[in-house]
């Protein structure tokens, strides 16, 4: 198979001299995604990883349910925060030299993560990790649009989300192994992935090689500090809210409003700005606008999927974190099958809409049918929900963004990628901070149900002697108190799917109304401005500028 790239994007070594329009074979093409997918690879790996750990994490440092939860969120934020800049940095820089740097990034917050002696130190070291896995997630696809055709691009798309399955699986099994073998312990979680990022440093060095515009430009750190302040106070009140402060109180209405002032802020700042960091003219594009907001609901299924299912299998049925890995293959196995599946059609139909309304509906049966867990809820009803949640995210993730990227100029790929990333990312920190107080509240309430059923002796230990909501360590506690906290996590985590289902069934309303427009048969670096009146109206301004560059521009082959 062959498929038409653009000059001198190949596989290793120096650049090839070839003519425009030259085909690139399957084998130059996975050659060259190698060092690429491995990077996605370390990605996903550092955020898996940790989820069947994080319950012995958070109990060894003295953390509660909140420190849980923002050991997930602070990394979902910074990742949130920092994918459109890195998005835009695309547009404008090396994106092989970015992609390098979001890798170093992220090893430098993974070693000092294993470092930590406490949980505001752990939380601080996400952070770090986030901005580098922000950078791979968003580069990820923003290379391979720059390389393949819209068209064939849904079958290296599957194989991205072959890579996204194997690291989903193979993390949270290898975080439980590590957690569970007495010499190396759970801080090891956090070195394991630095080996692998350090290979792939080396095969994108040796392998990629992209076409590179430099030009003297501004970057919109203002925009960038804007919308992380707007997200931050944000996902802090949802934190917050019901333990340190009211859900109606002077807290509630300062940090919404700053949220909502800062929100205001930053979309007058990027209609102004010259290179903003979010050009919101690409919302004129109904397809941009519509799959983004999906994107944004996709994220809260997504990623409460990953971080609630450790604690229903340790927490609220015994399980040990290596076997709670193993108990969640059913839905990364669905996962798997539809991502690579999917795109492999896709390619060959060039067809995509059918795959996304599909994905919504099998996505919001299976969270809905989740929300119905306890924790002596039969395996089997658990493995077929969790294989129809993994169904349907393997047919949104991939292909929003690749109806995306089909509607875009060249010059706008890299921001247009990264903000339908960046929503689906949004929709997860919000999700996970949102969900988990409400995982909090509910477990709260029914342990102490629970014990008020056991008497009045047992009614007077409060939270059942598990230190006023941390996590606790169901096999140290006696039979009575252990059958109750595992009842209440069960019905918790039960609750936690059942409000996250509304959001999987506004997805799927939102990806009926997109408009289905044949996937091109060029890459992005060849393909002319989008024929739609939408996309051609959206994408004007980008030509102007490309025809009249703002200072000298120099064309160079990336990592030459």
């Amino acid at each position: 198979m062959a498929t038409t790239t653009p000059t001198g994007v190949r596989g290793g070594g120096r650049p090839e001299p070839v003519p425009d329009g030259a085909p690139m074979t399957h084998p130059q093409i996975m050659k060259a995604l190698s060092g690429l997918m491995l990077g996605m690879f370390v990605a996903i790996l550092s955020s898996t990883i940790v989820s069947n750990a994080l319950p012995q994490i958070i109990s060894d440092l003295g953390g509660t349910q909140s420190s849980y939860t923002w050991v997930v969120t602070a990394a979902l934020l910074s990742m949130t925060a920092a994918t459109p800049l890195w998005g835009k940095l695309s547009d404008l820089f090396s994106k092989k030299l970015l992609v390098q740097i979001s890798l170093v990034i992220y090893v430098l917050g993974s070693v000092v993560a294993g470092l930590s002696q406490n949980t505001g130190t752990l939380i601080a070291c996400r952070v770090v990790q986030g901005i580098g896995v922000g950078g791979l997630s968003a580069l990820a696809q923003i290379v391979m649009a720059a390389m393949i055709s819209p068209r064939e691009r849904g079958r290296y798309s599957g194989y991205l989300g072959a890579v996204f399955a194997v690291a989903t699986v193979g993390g949270p099994l290898l975080g439980g192994v590590i957690t569970d073998t007495a010499w190396l312990g759970w801080r090891w979680c956090f070195y394991v992935g630095v080996p692998f990022a350090v290979i792939a440093l080396i095969v994108l060095q040796k392998t990629l090689r992209l076409p590179v515009v430099r030009r003297d430009v501004k970057v919109d750190w203002l925009g960038a500090l804007l919308i992380s302040g707007a997200v931050s106070t944000l996902l802090i009140w949802v934190t917050q809210a019901g333990t340190s402060y009211d859900w109606i109180s002077w807290q509630t209405w300062a940090m919404t409003g700053g949220s909502v002032a800062l929100g205001l802020l930053f979309v007058l700042v990027e209609s102004r700005a010259s290179e903003p960091i979010i050009p919101l003219r690409l919302f004129r594009n109904k397809t941009i606008t519509l799959a983004s907001a999906a994107s944004l609901f996709v994220g809260v299924a997504m990623f409460s999927g990953t971080v609630f299912f450790s604690q229903f299998f340790q927490l609220a049925r015994g399980e040990t974190p290596t076997m709670s890995g193993i108990l969640t293959i059913p839905m990364i196995g669905g996962l798997f099958v539809s991502s690579t599946v999917s795109g492999q059609v896709i390619t060959k139909t060039g067809k995509w809409k059918a795959w996304l309304v599909s994905g919504g509906v099998l996505l919001t049966a299976g969270l809905g049918l989740l929300g119905t867990l306890r924790h002596d809820t039969p395996y089997w009803h658990i493995a077929l929900y969790m294989a129809l949640t993994g169904l349907g995210l393997g047919m949104m993730m991939q292909n929003l963004v690749l109806a995306t990227q089909n509607q875009v100029a060249p010059e706008d790929l890299g921001a247009a990628s990264s903000v339908v990333t960046f929503f689906r990312s949004l929709g997860g920190a919000v999700g996970v901070s949102a969900l988990g107080a409400v995982m909090a509240n509910r477990v709260t309430h029914y342990v102490k149900d629970g014990l008020s059923a056991l008497g009045p002796k047992a009614a007077a230990m409060g939270h059942g002697g598990t230190g006023g909501g941390s996590i606790p360590d169901v096999h140290e506690l006696p039979e009575p108190f252990r059958t109750v906290i595992e009842s209440a996590y069960g019905h918790g985590v039960g609750d936690v799917f059942l409000y996250a289902a509304p959001t999987a069934l506004l997805a799927l309303v939102l990806v009926v109304f997109i408009k289905e427009v044949a996937l091109r048969s060029k890459p992005m670096a060849d393909a002319p401005v989008a024929a739609s009146p939408a996309t051609a109206t959206a994408a004007a301004p980008v030509v102007a500028e490309a025809q009249v560059p703002a200072g000298p521009v120099n064309r160079s082959a990336d990592g030459s």
